[in-house]
């Protein structure tokens, strides 16, 4: 997906006339509403880049609502919006009862000490952005391998960047989620261990910064899923759900995500869980289909 193209998309979605008389042109504050999945402790989001690709942005809202959804994820999709692109989106979702829990796409270079305050003035930029779309939380990648630095150098800036950037939170009821990438799909990335980035987490210790527990990218890079979540749940900021192979919705691959929802359910994790996968049938369809199997695997 070209993210420039998306991005722009927004400008030409049709909005309920009824719904722009009734909204607020004020810049809202940050928030952390959603979908409370009924008895279900967590809550259930869409990571947008995966599915309605080629819809406008309000259009590919519709259909994540039709699918039972009320929360999307963004990877920088706002990159080139005008300040009445943003005032279209808000009114748009809001009148749709959507809530954007979670954005990503910030340059990736936490693990570069020399990049140090160039990431900082990143996420300065991200929060002003944040607030406008009432997000509570920013995807921090950590980068390439620096190939003349150690690798205990690159794991202490991603732990002294975390601390750093925790010290703009102030005031905000902002988390910042590290990701680990597995080496399939990008074999120079330097945080591929999802025991390191519990280990990096630890050693920043603050509690607005957690790890993104991607199921996805942990299964290729050595899964033992359950026991990592088992132990470390109350890091845990954020879960992404795709199979694999493939990146496709659950049940099309190896990983058994019926256990995982009761293993979640049983640790009473309540923070979201969001599908982040290219359906194999008709979107709407798998996205519905994957939620109702969440909360009934929640429930059970």
């Amino acid at each position: 997906m070209n993210r420039r193209d998306f991005s722009k998309a927004v400008a030409g979605a049709t909005l309920s006339t009824t719904a722009l008389a009734l909204q607020s042109l004020a810049a809202p504050s940050i928030s952390a509403g959603g979908d409370s999945a009924g008895p279900a402790p967590f809550k259930i989001s869409v990571m947008l880049w995966t599915v309605f690709q080629k819809l406008p942005f309000a259009q590919r809202l519709e259909k994540v609502r039709e699918a039972g959804y009320r929360a999307v994820e963004l990877v920088g999709e706002y990159a080139e919006w005008s300040e009445e692109d943003f005032r279209q989106a808000n009114r748009k979702r809001r009148e749709l009862g959507i809530t954007i829990d979670t954005t990503a796409g910030l340059k990736p270079r936490l693990a570069d000490p020399r990049a140090r305050e160039a990431f900082l003035a990143d996420v300065r930029n991200e929060l002003i952005i944040m607030e406008k779309i009432e997000c509570p939380a920013l995807i921090i990648l950590a980068g390439n391998v620096i190939p003349d630095l150690s690798a205990q150098a690159q794991h202490d800036s991603c732990v002294e960047g975390l601390k750093r950037a925790a010290e703009l939170l102030e005031g905000k009821g902002v988390t910042l989620l590290l990701e680990n990438i597995d080496l399939e799909e990008n074999p120079q990335y330097y945080l591929w261990s999802v025991p390191e980035a519990f280990k990096i987490i630890e050693e920043v210790n603050h509690p607005q910064v957690k790890f993104l527990y991607d199921f996805y990218h942990a299964q290729i890079s050595g899964g033992n899923l359950i026991a990592h979540l088992q132990k470390h749940v109350d890091k845990v900021g954020l879960v992404h759900i795709a199979d694999v192979p493939g990146r496709h919705e659950p049940g099309t691959g190896e990983i058994n995500y019926v256990n995982i929802y009761k293993t979640l359910a049983e640790l009473k994790y309540s923070r979201y869980v969001t599908m982040e996968f290219f359906p194999t049938g008709n979107p709407v369809k798998a996205l519905a289909a994957a939620r109702e199997e969440a909360l009934r695997a929640a429930q059970a």
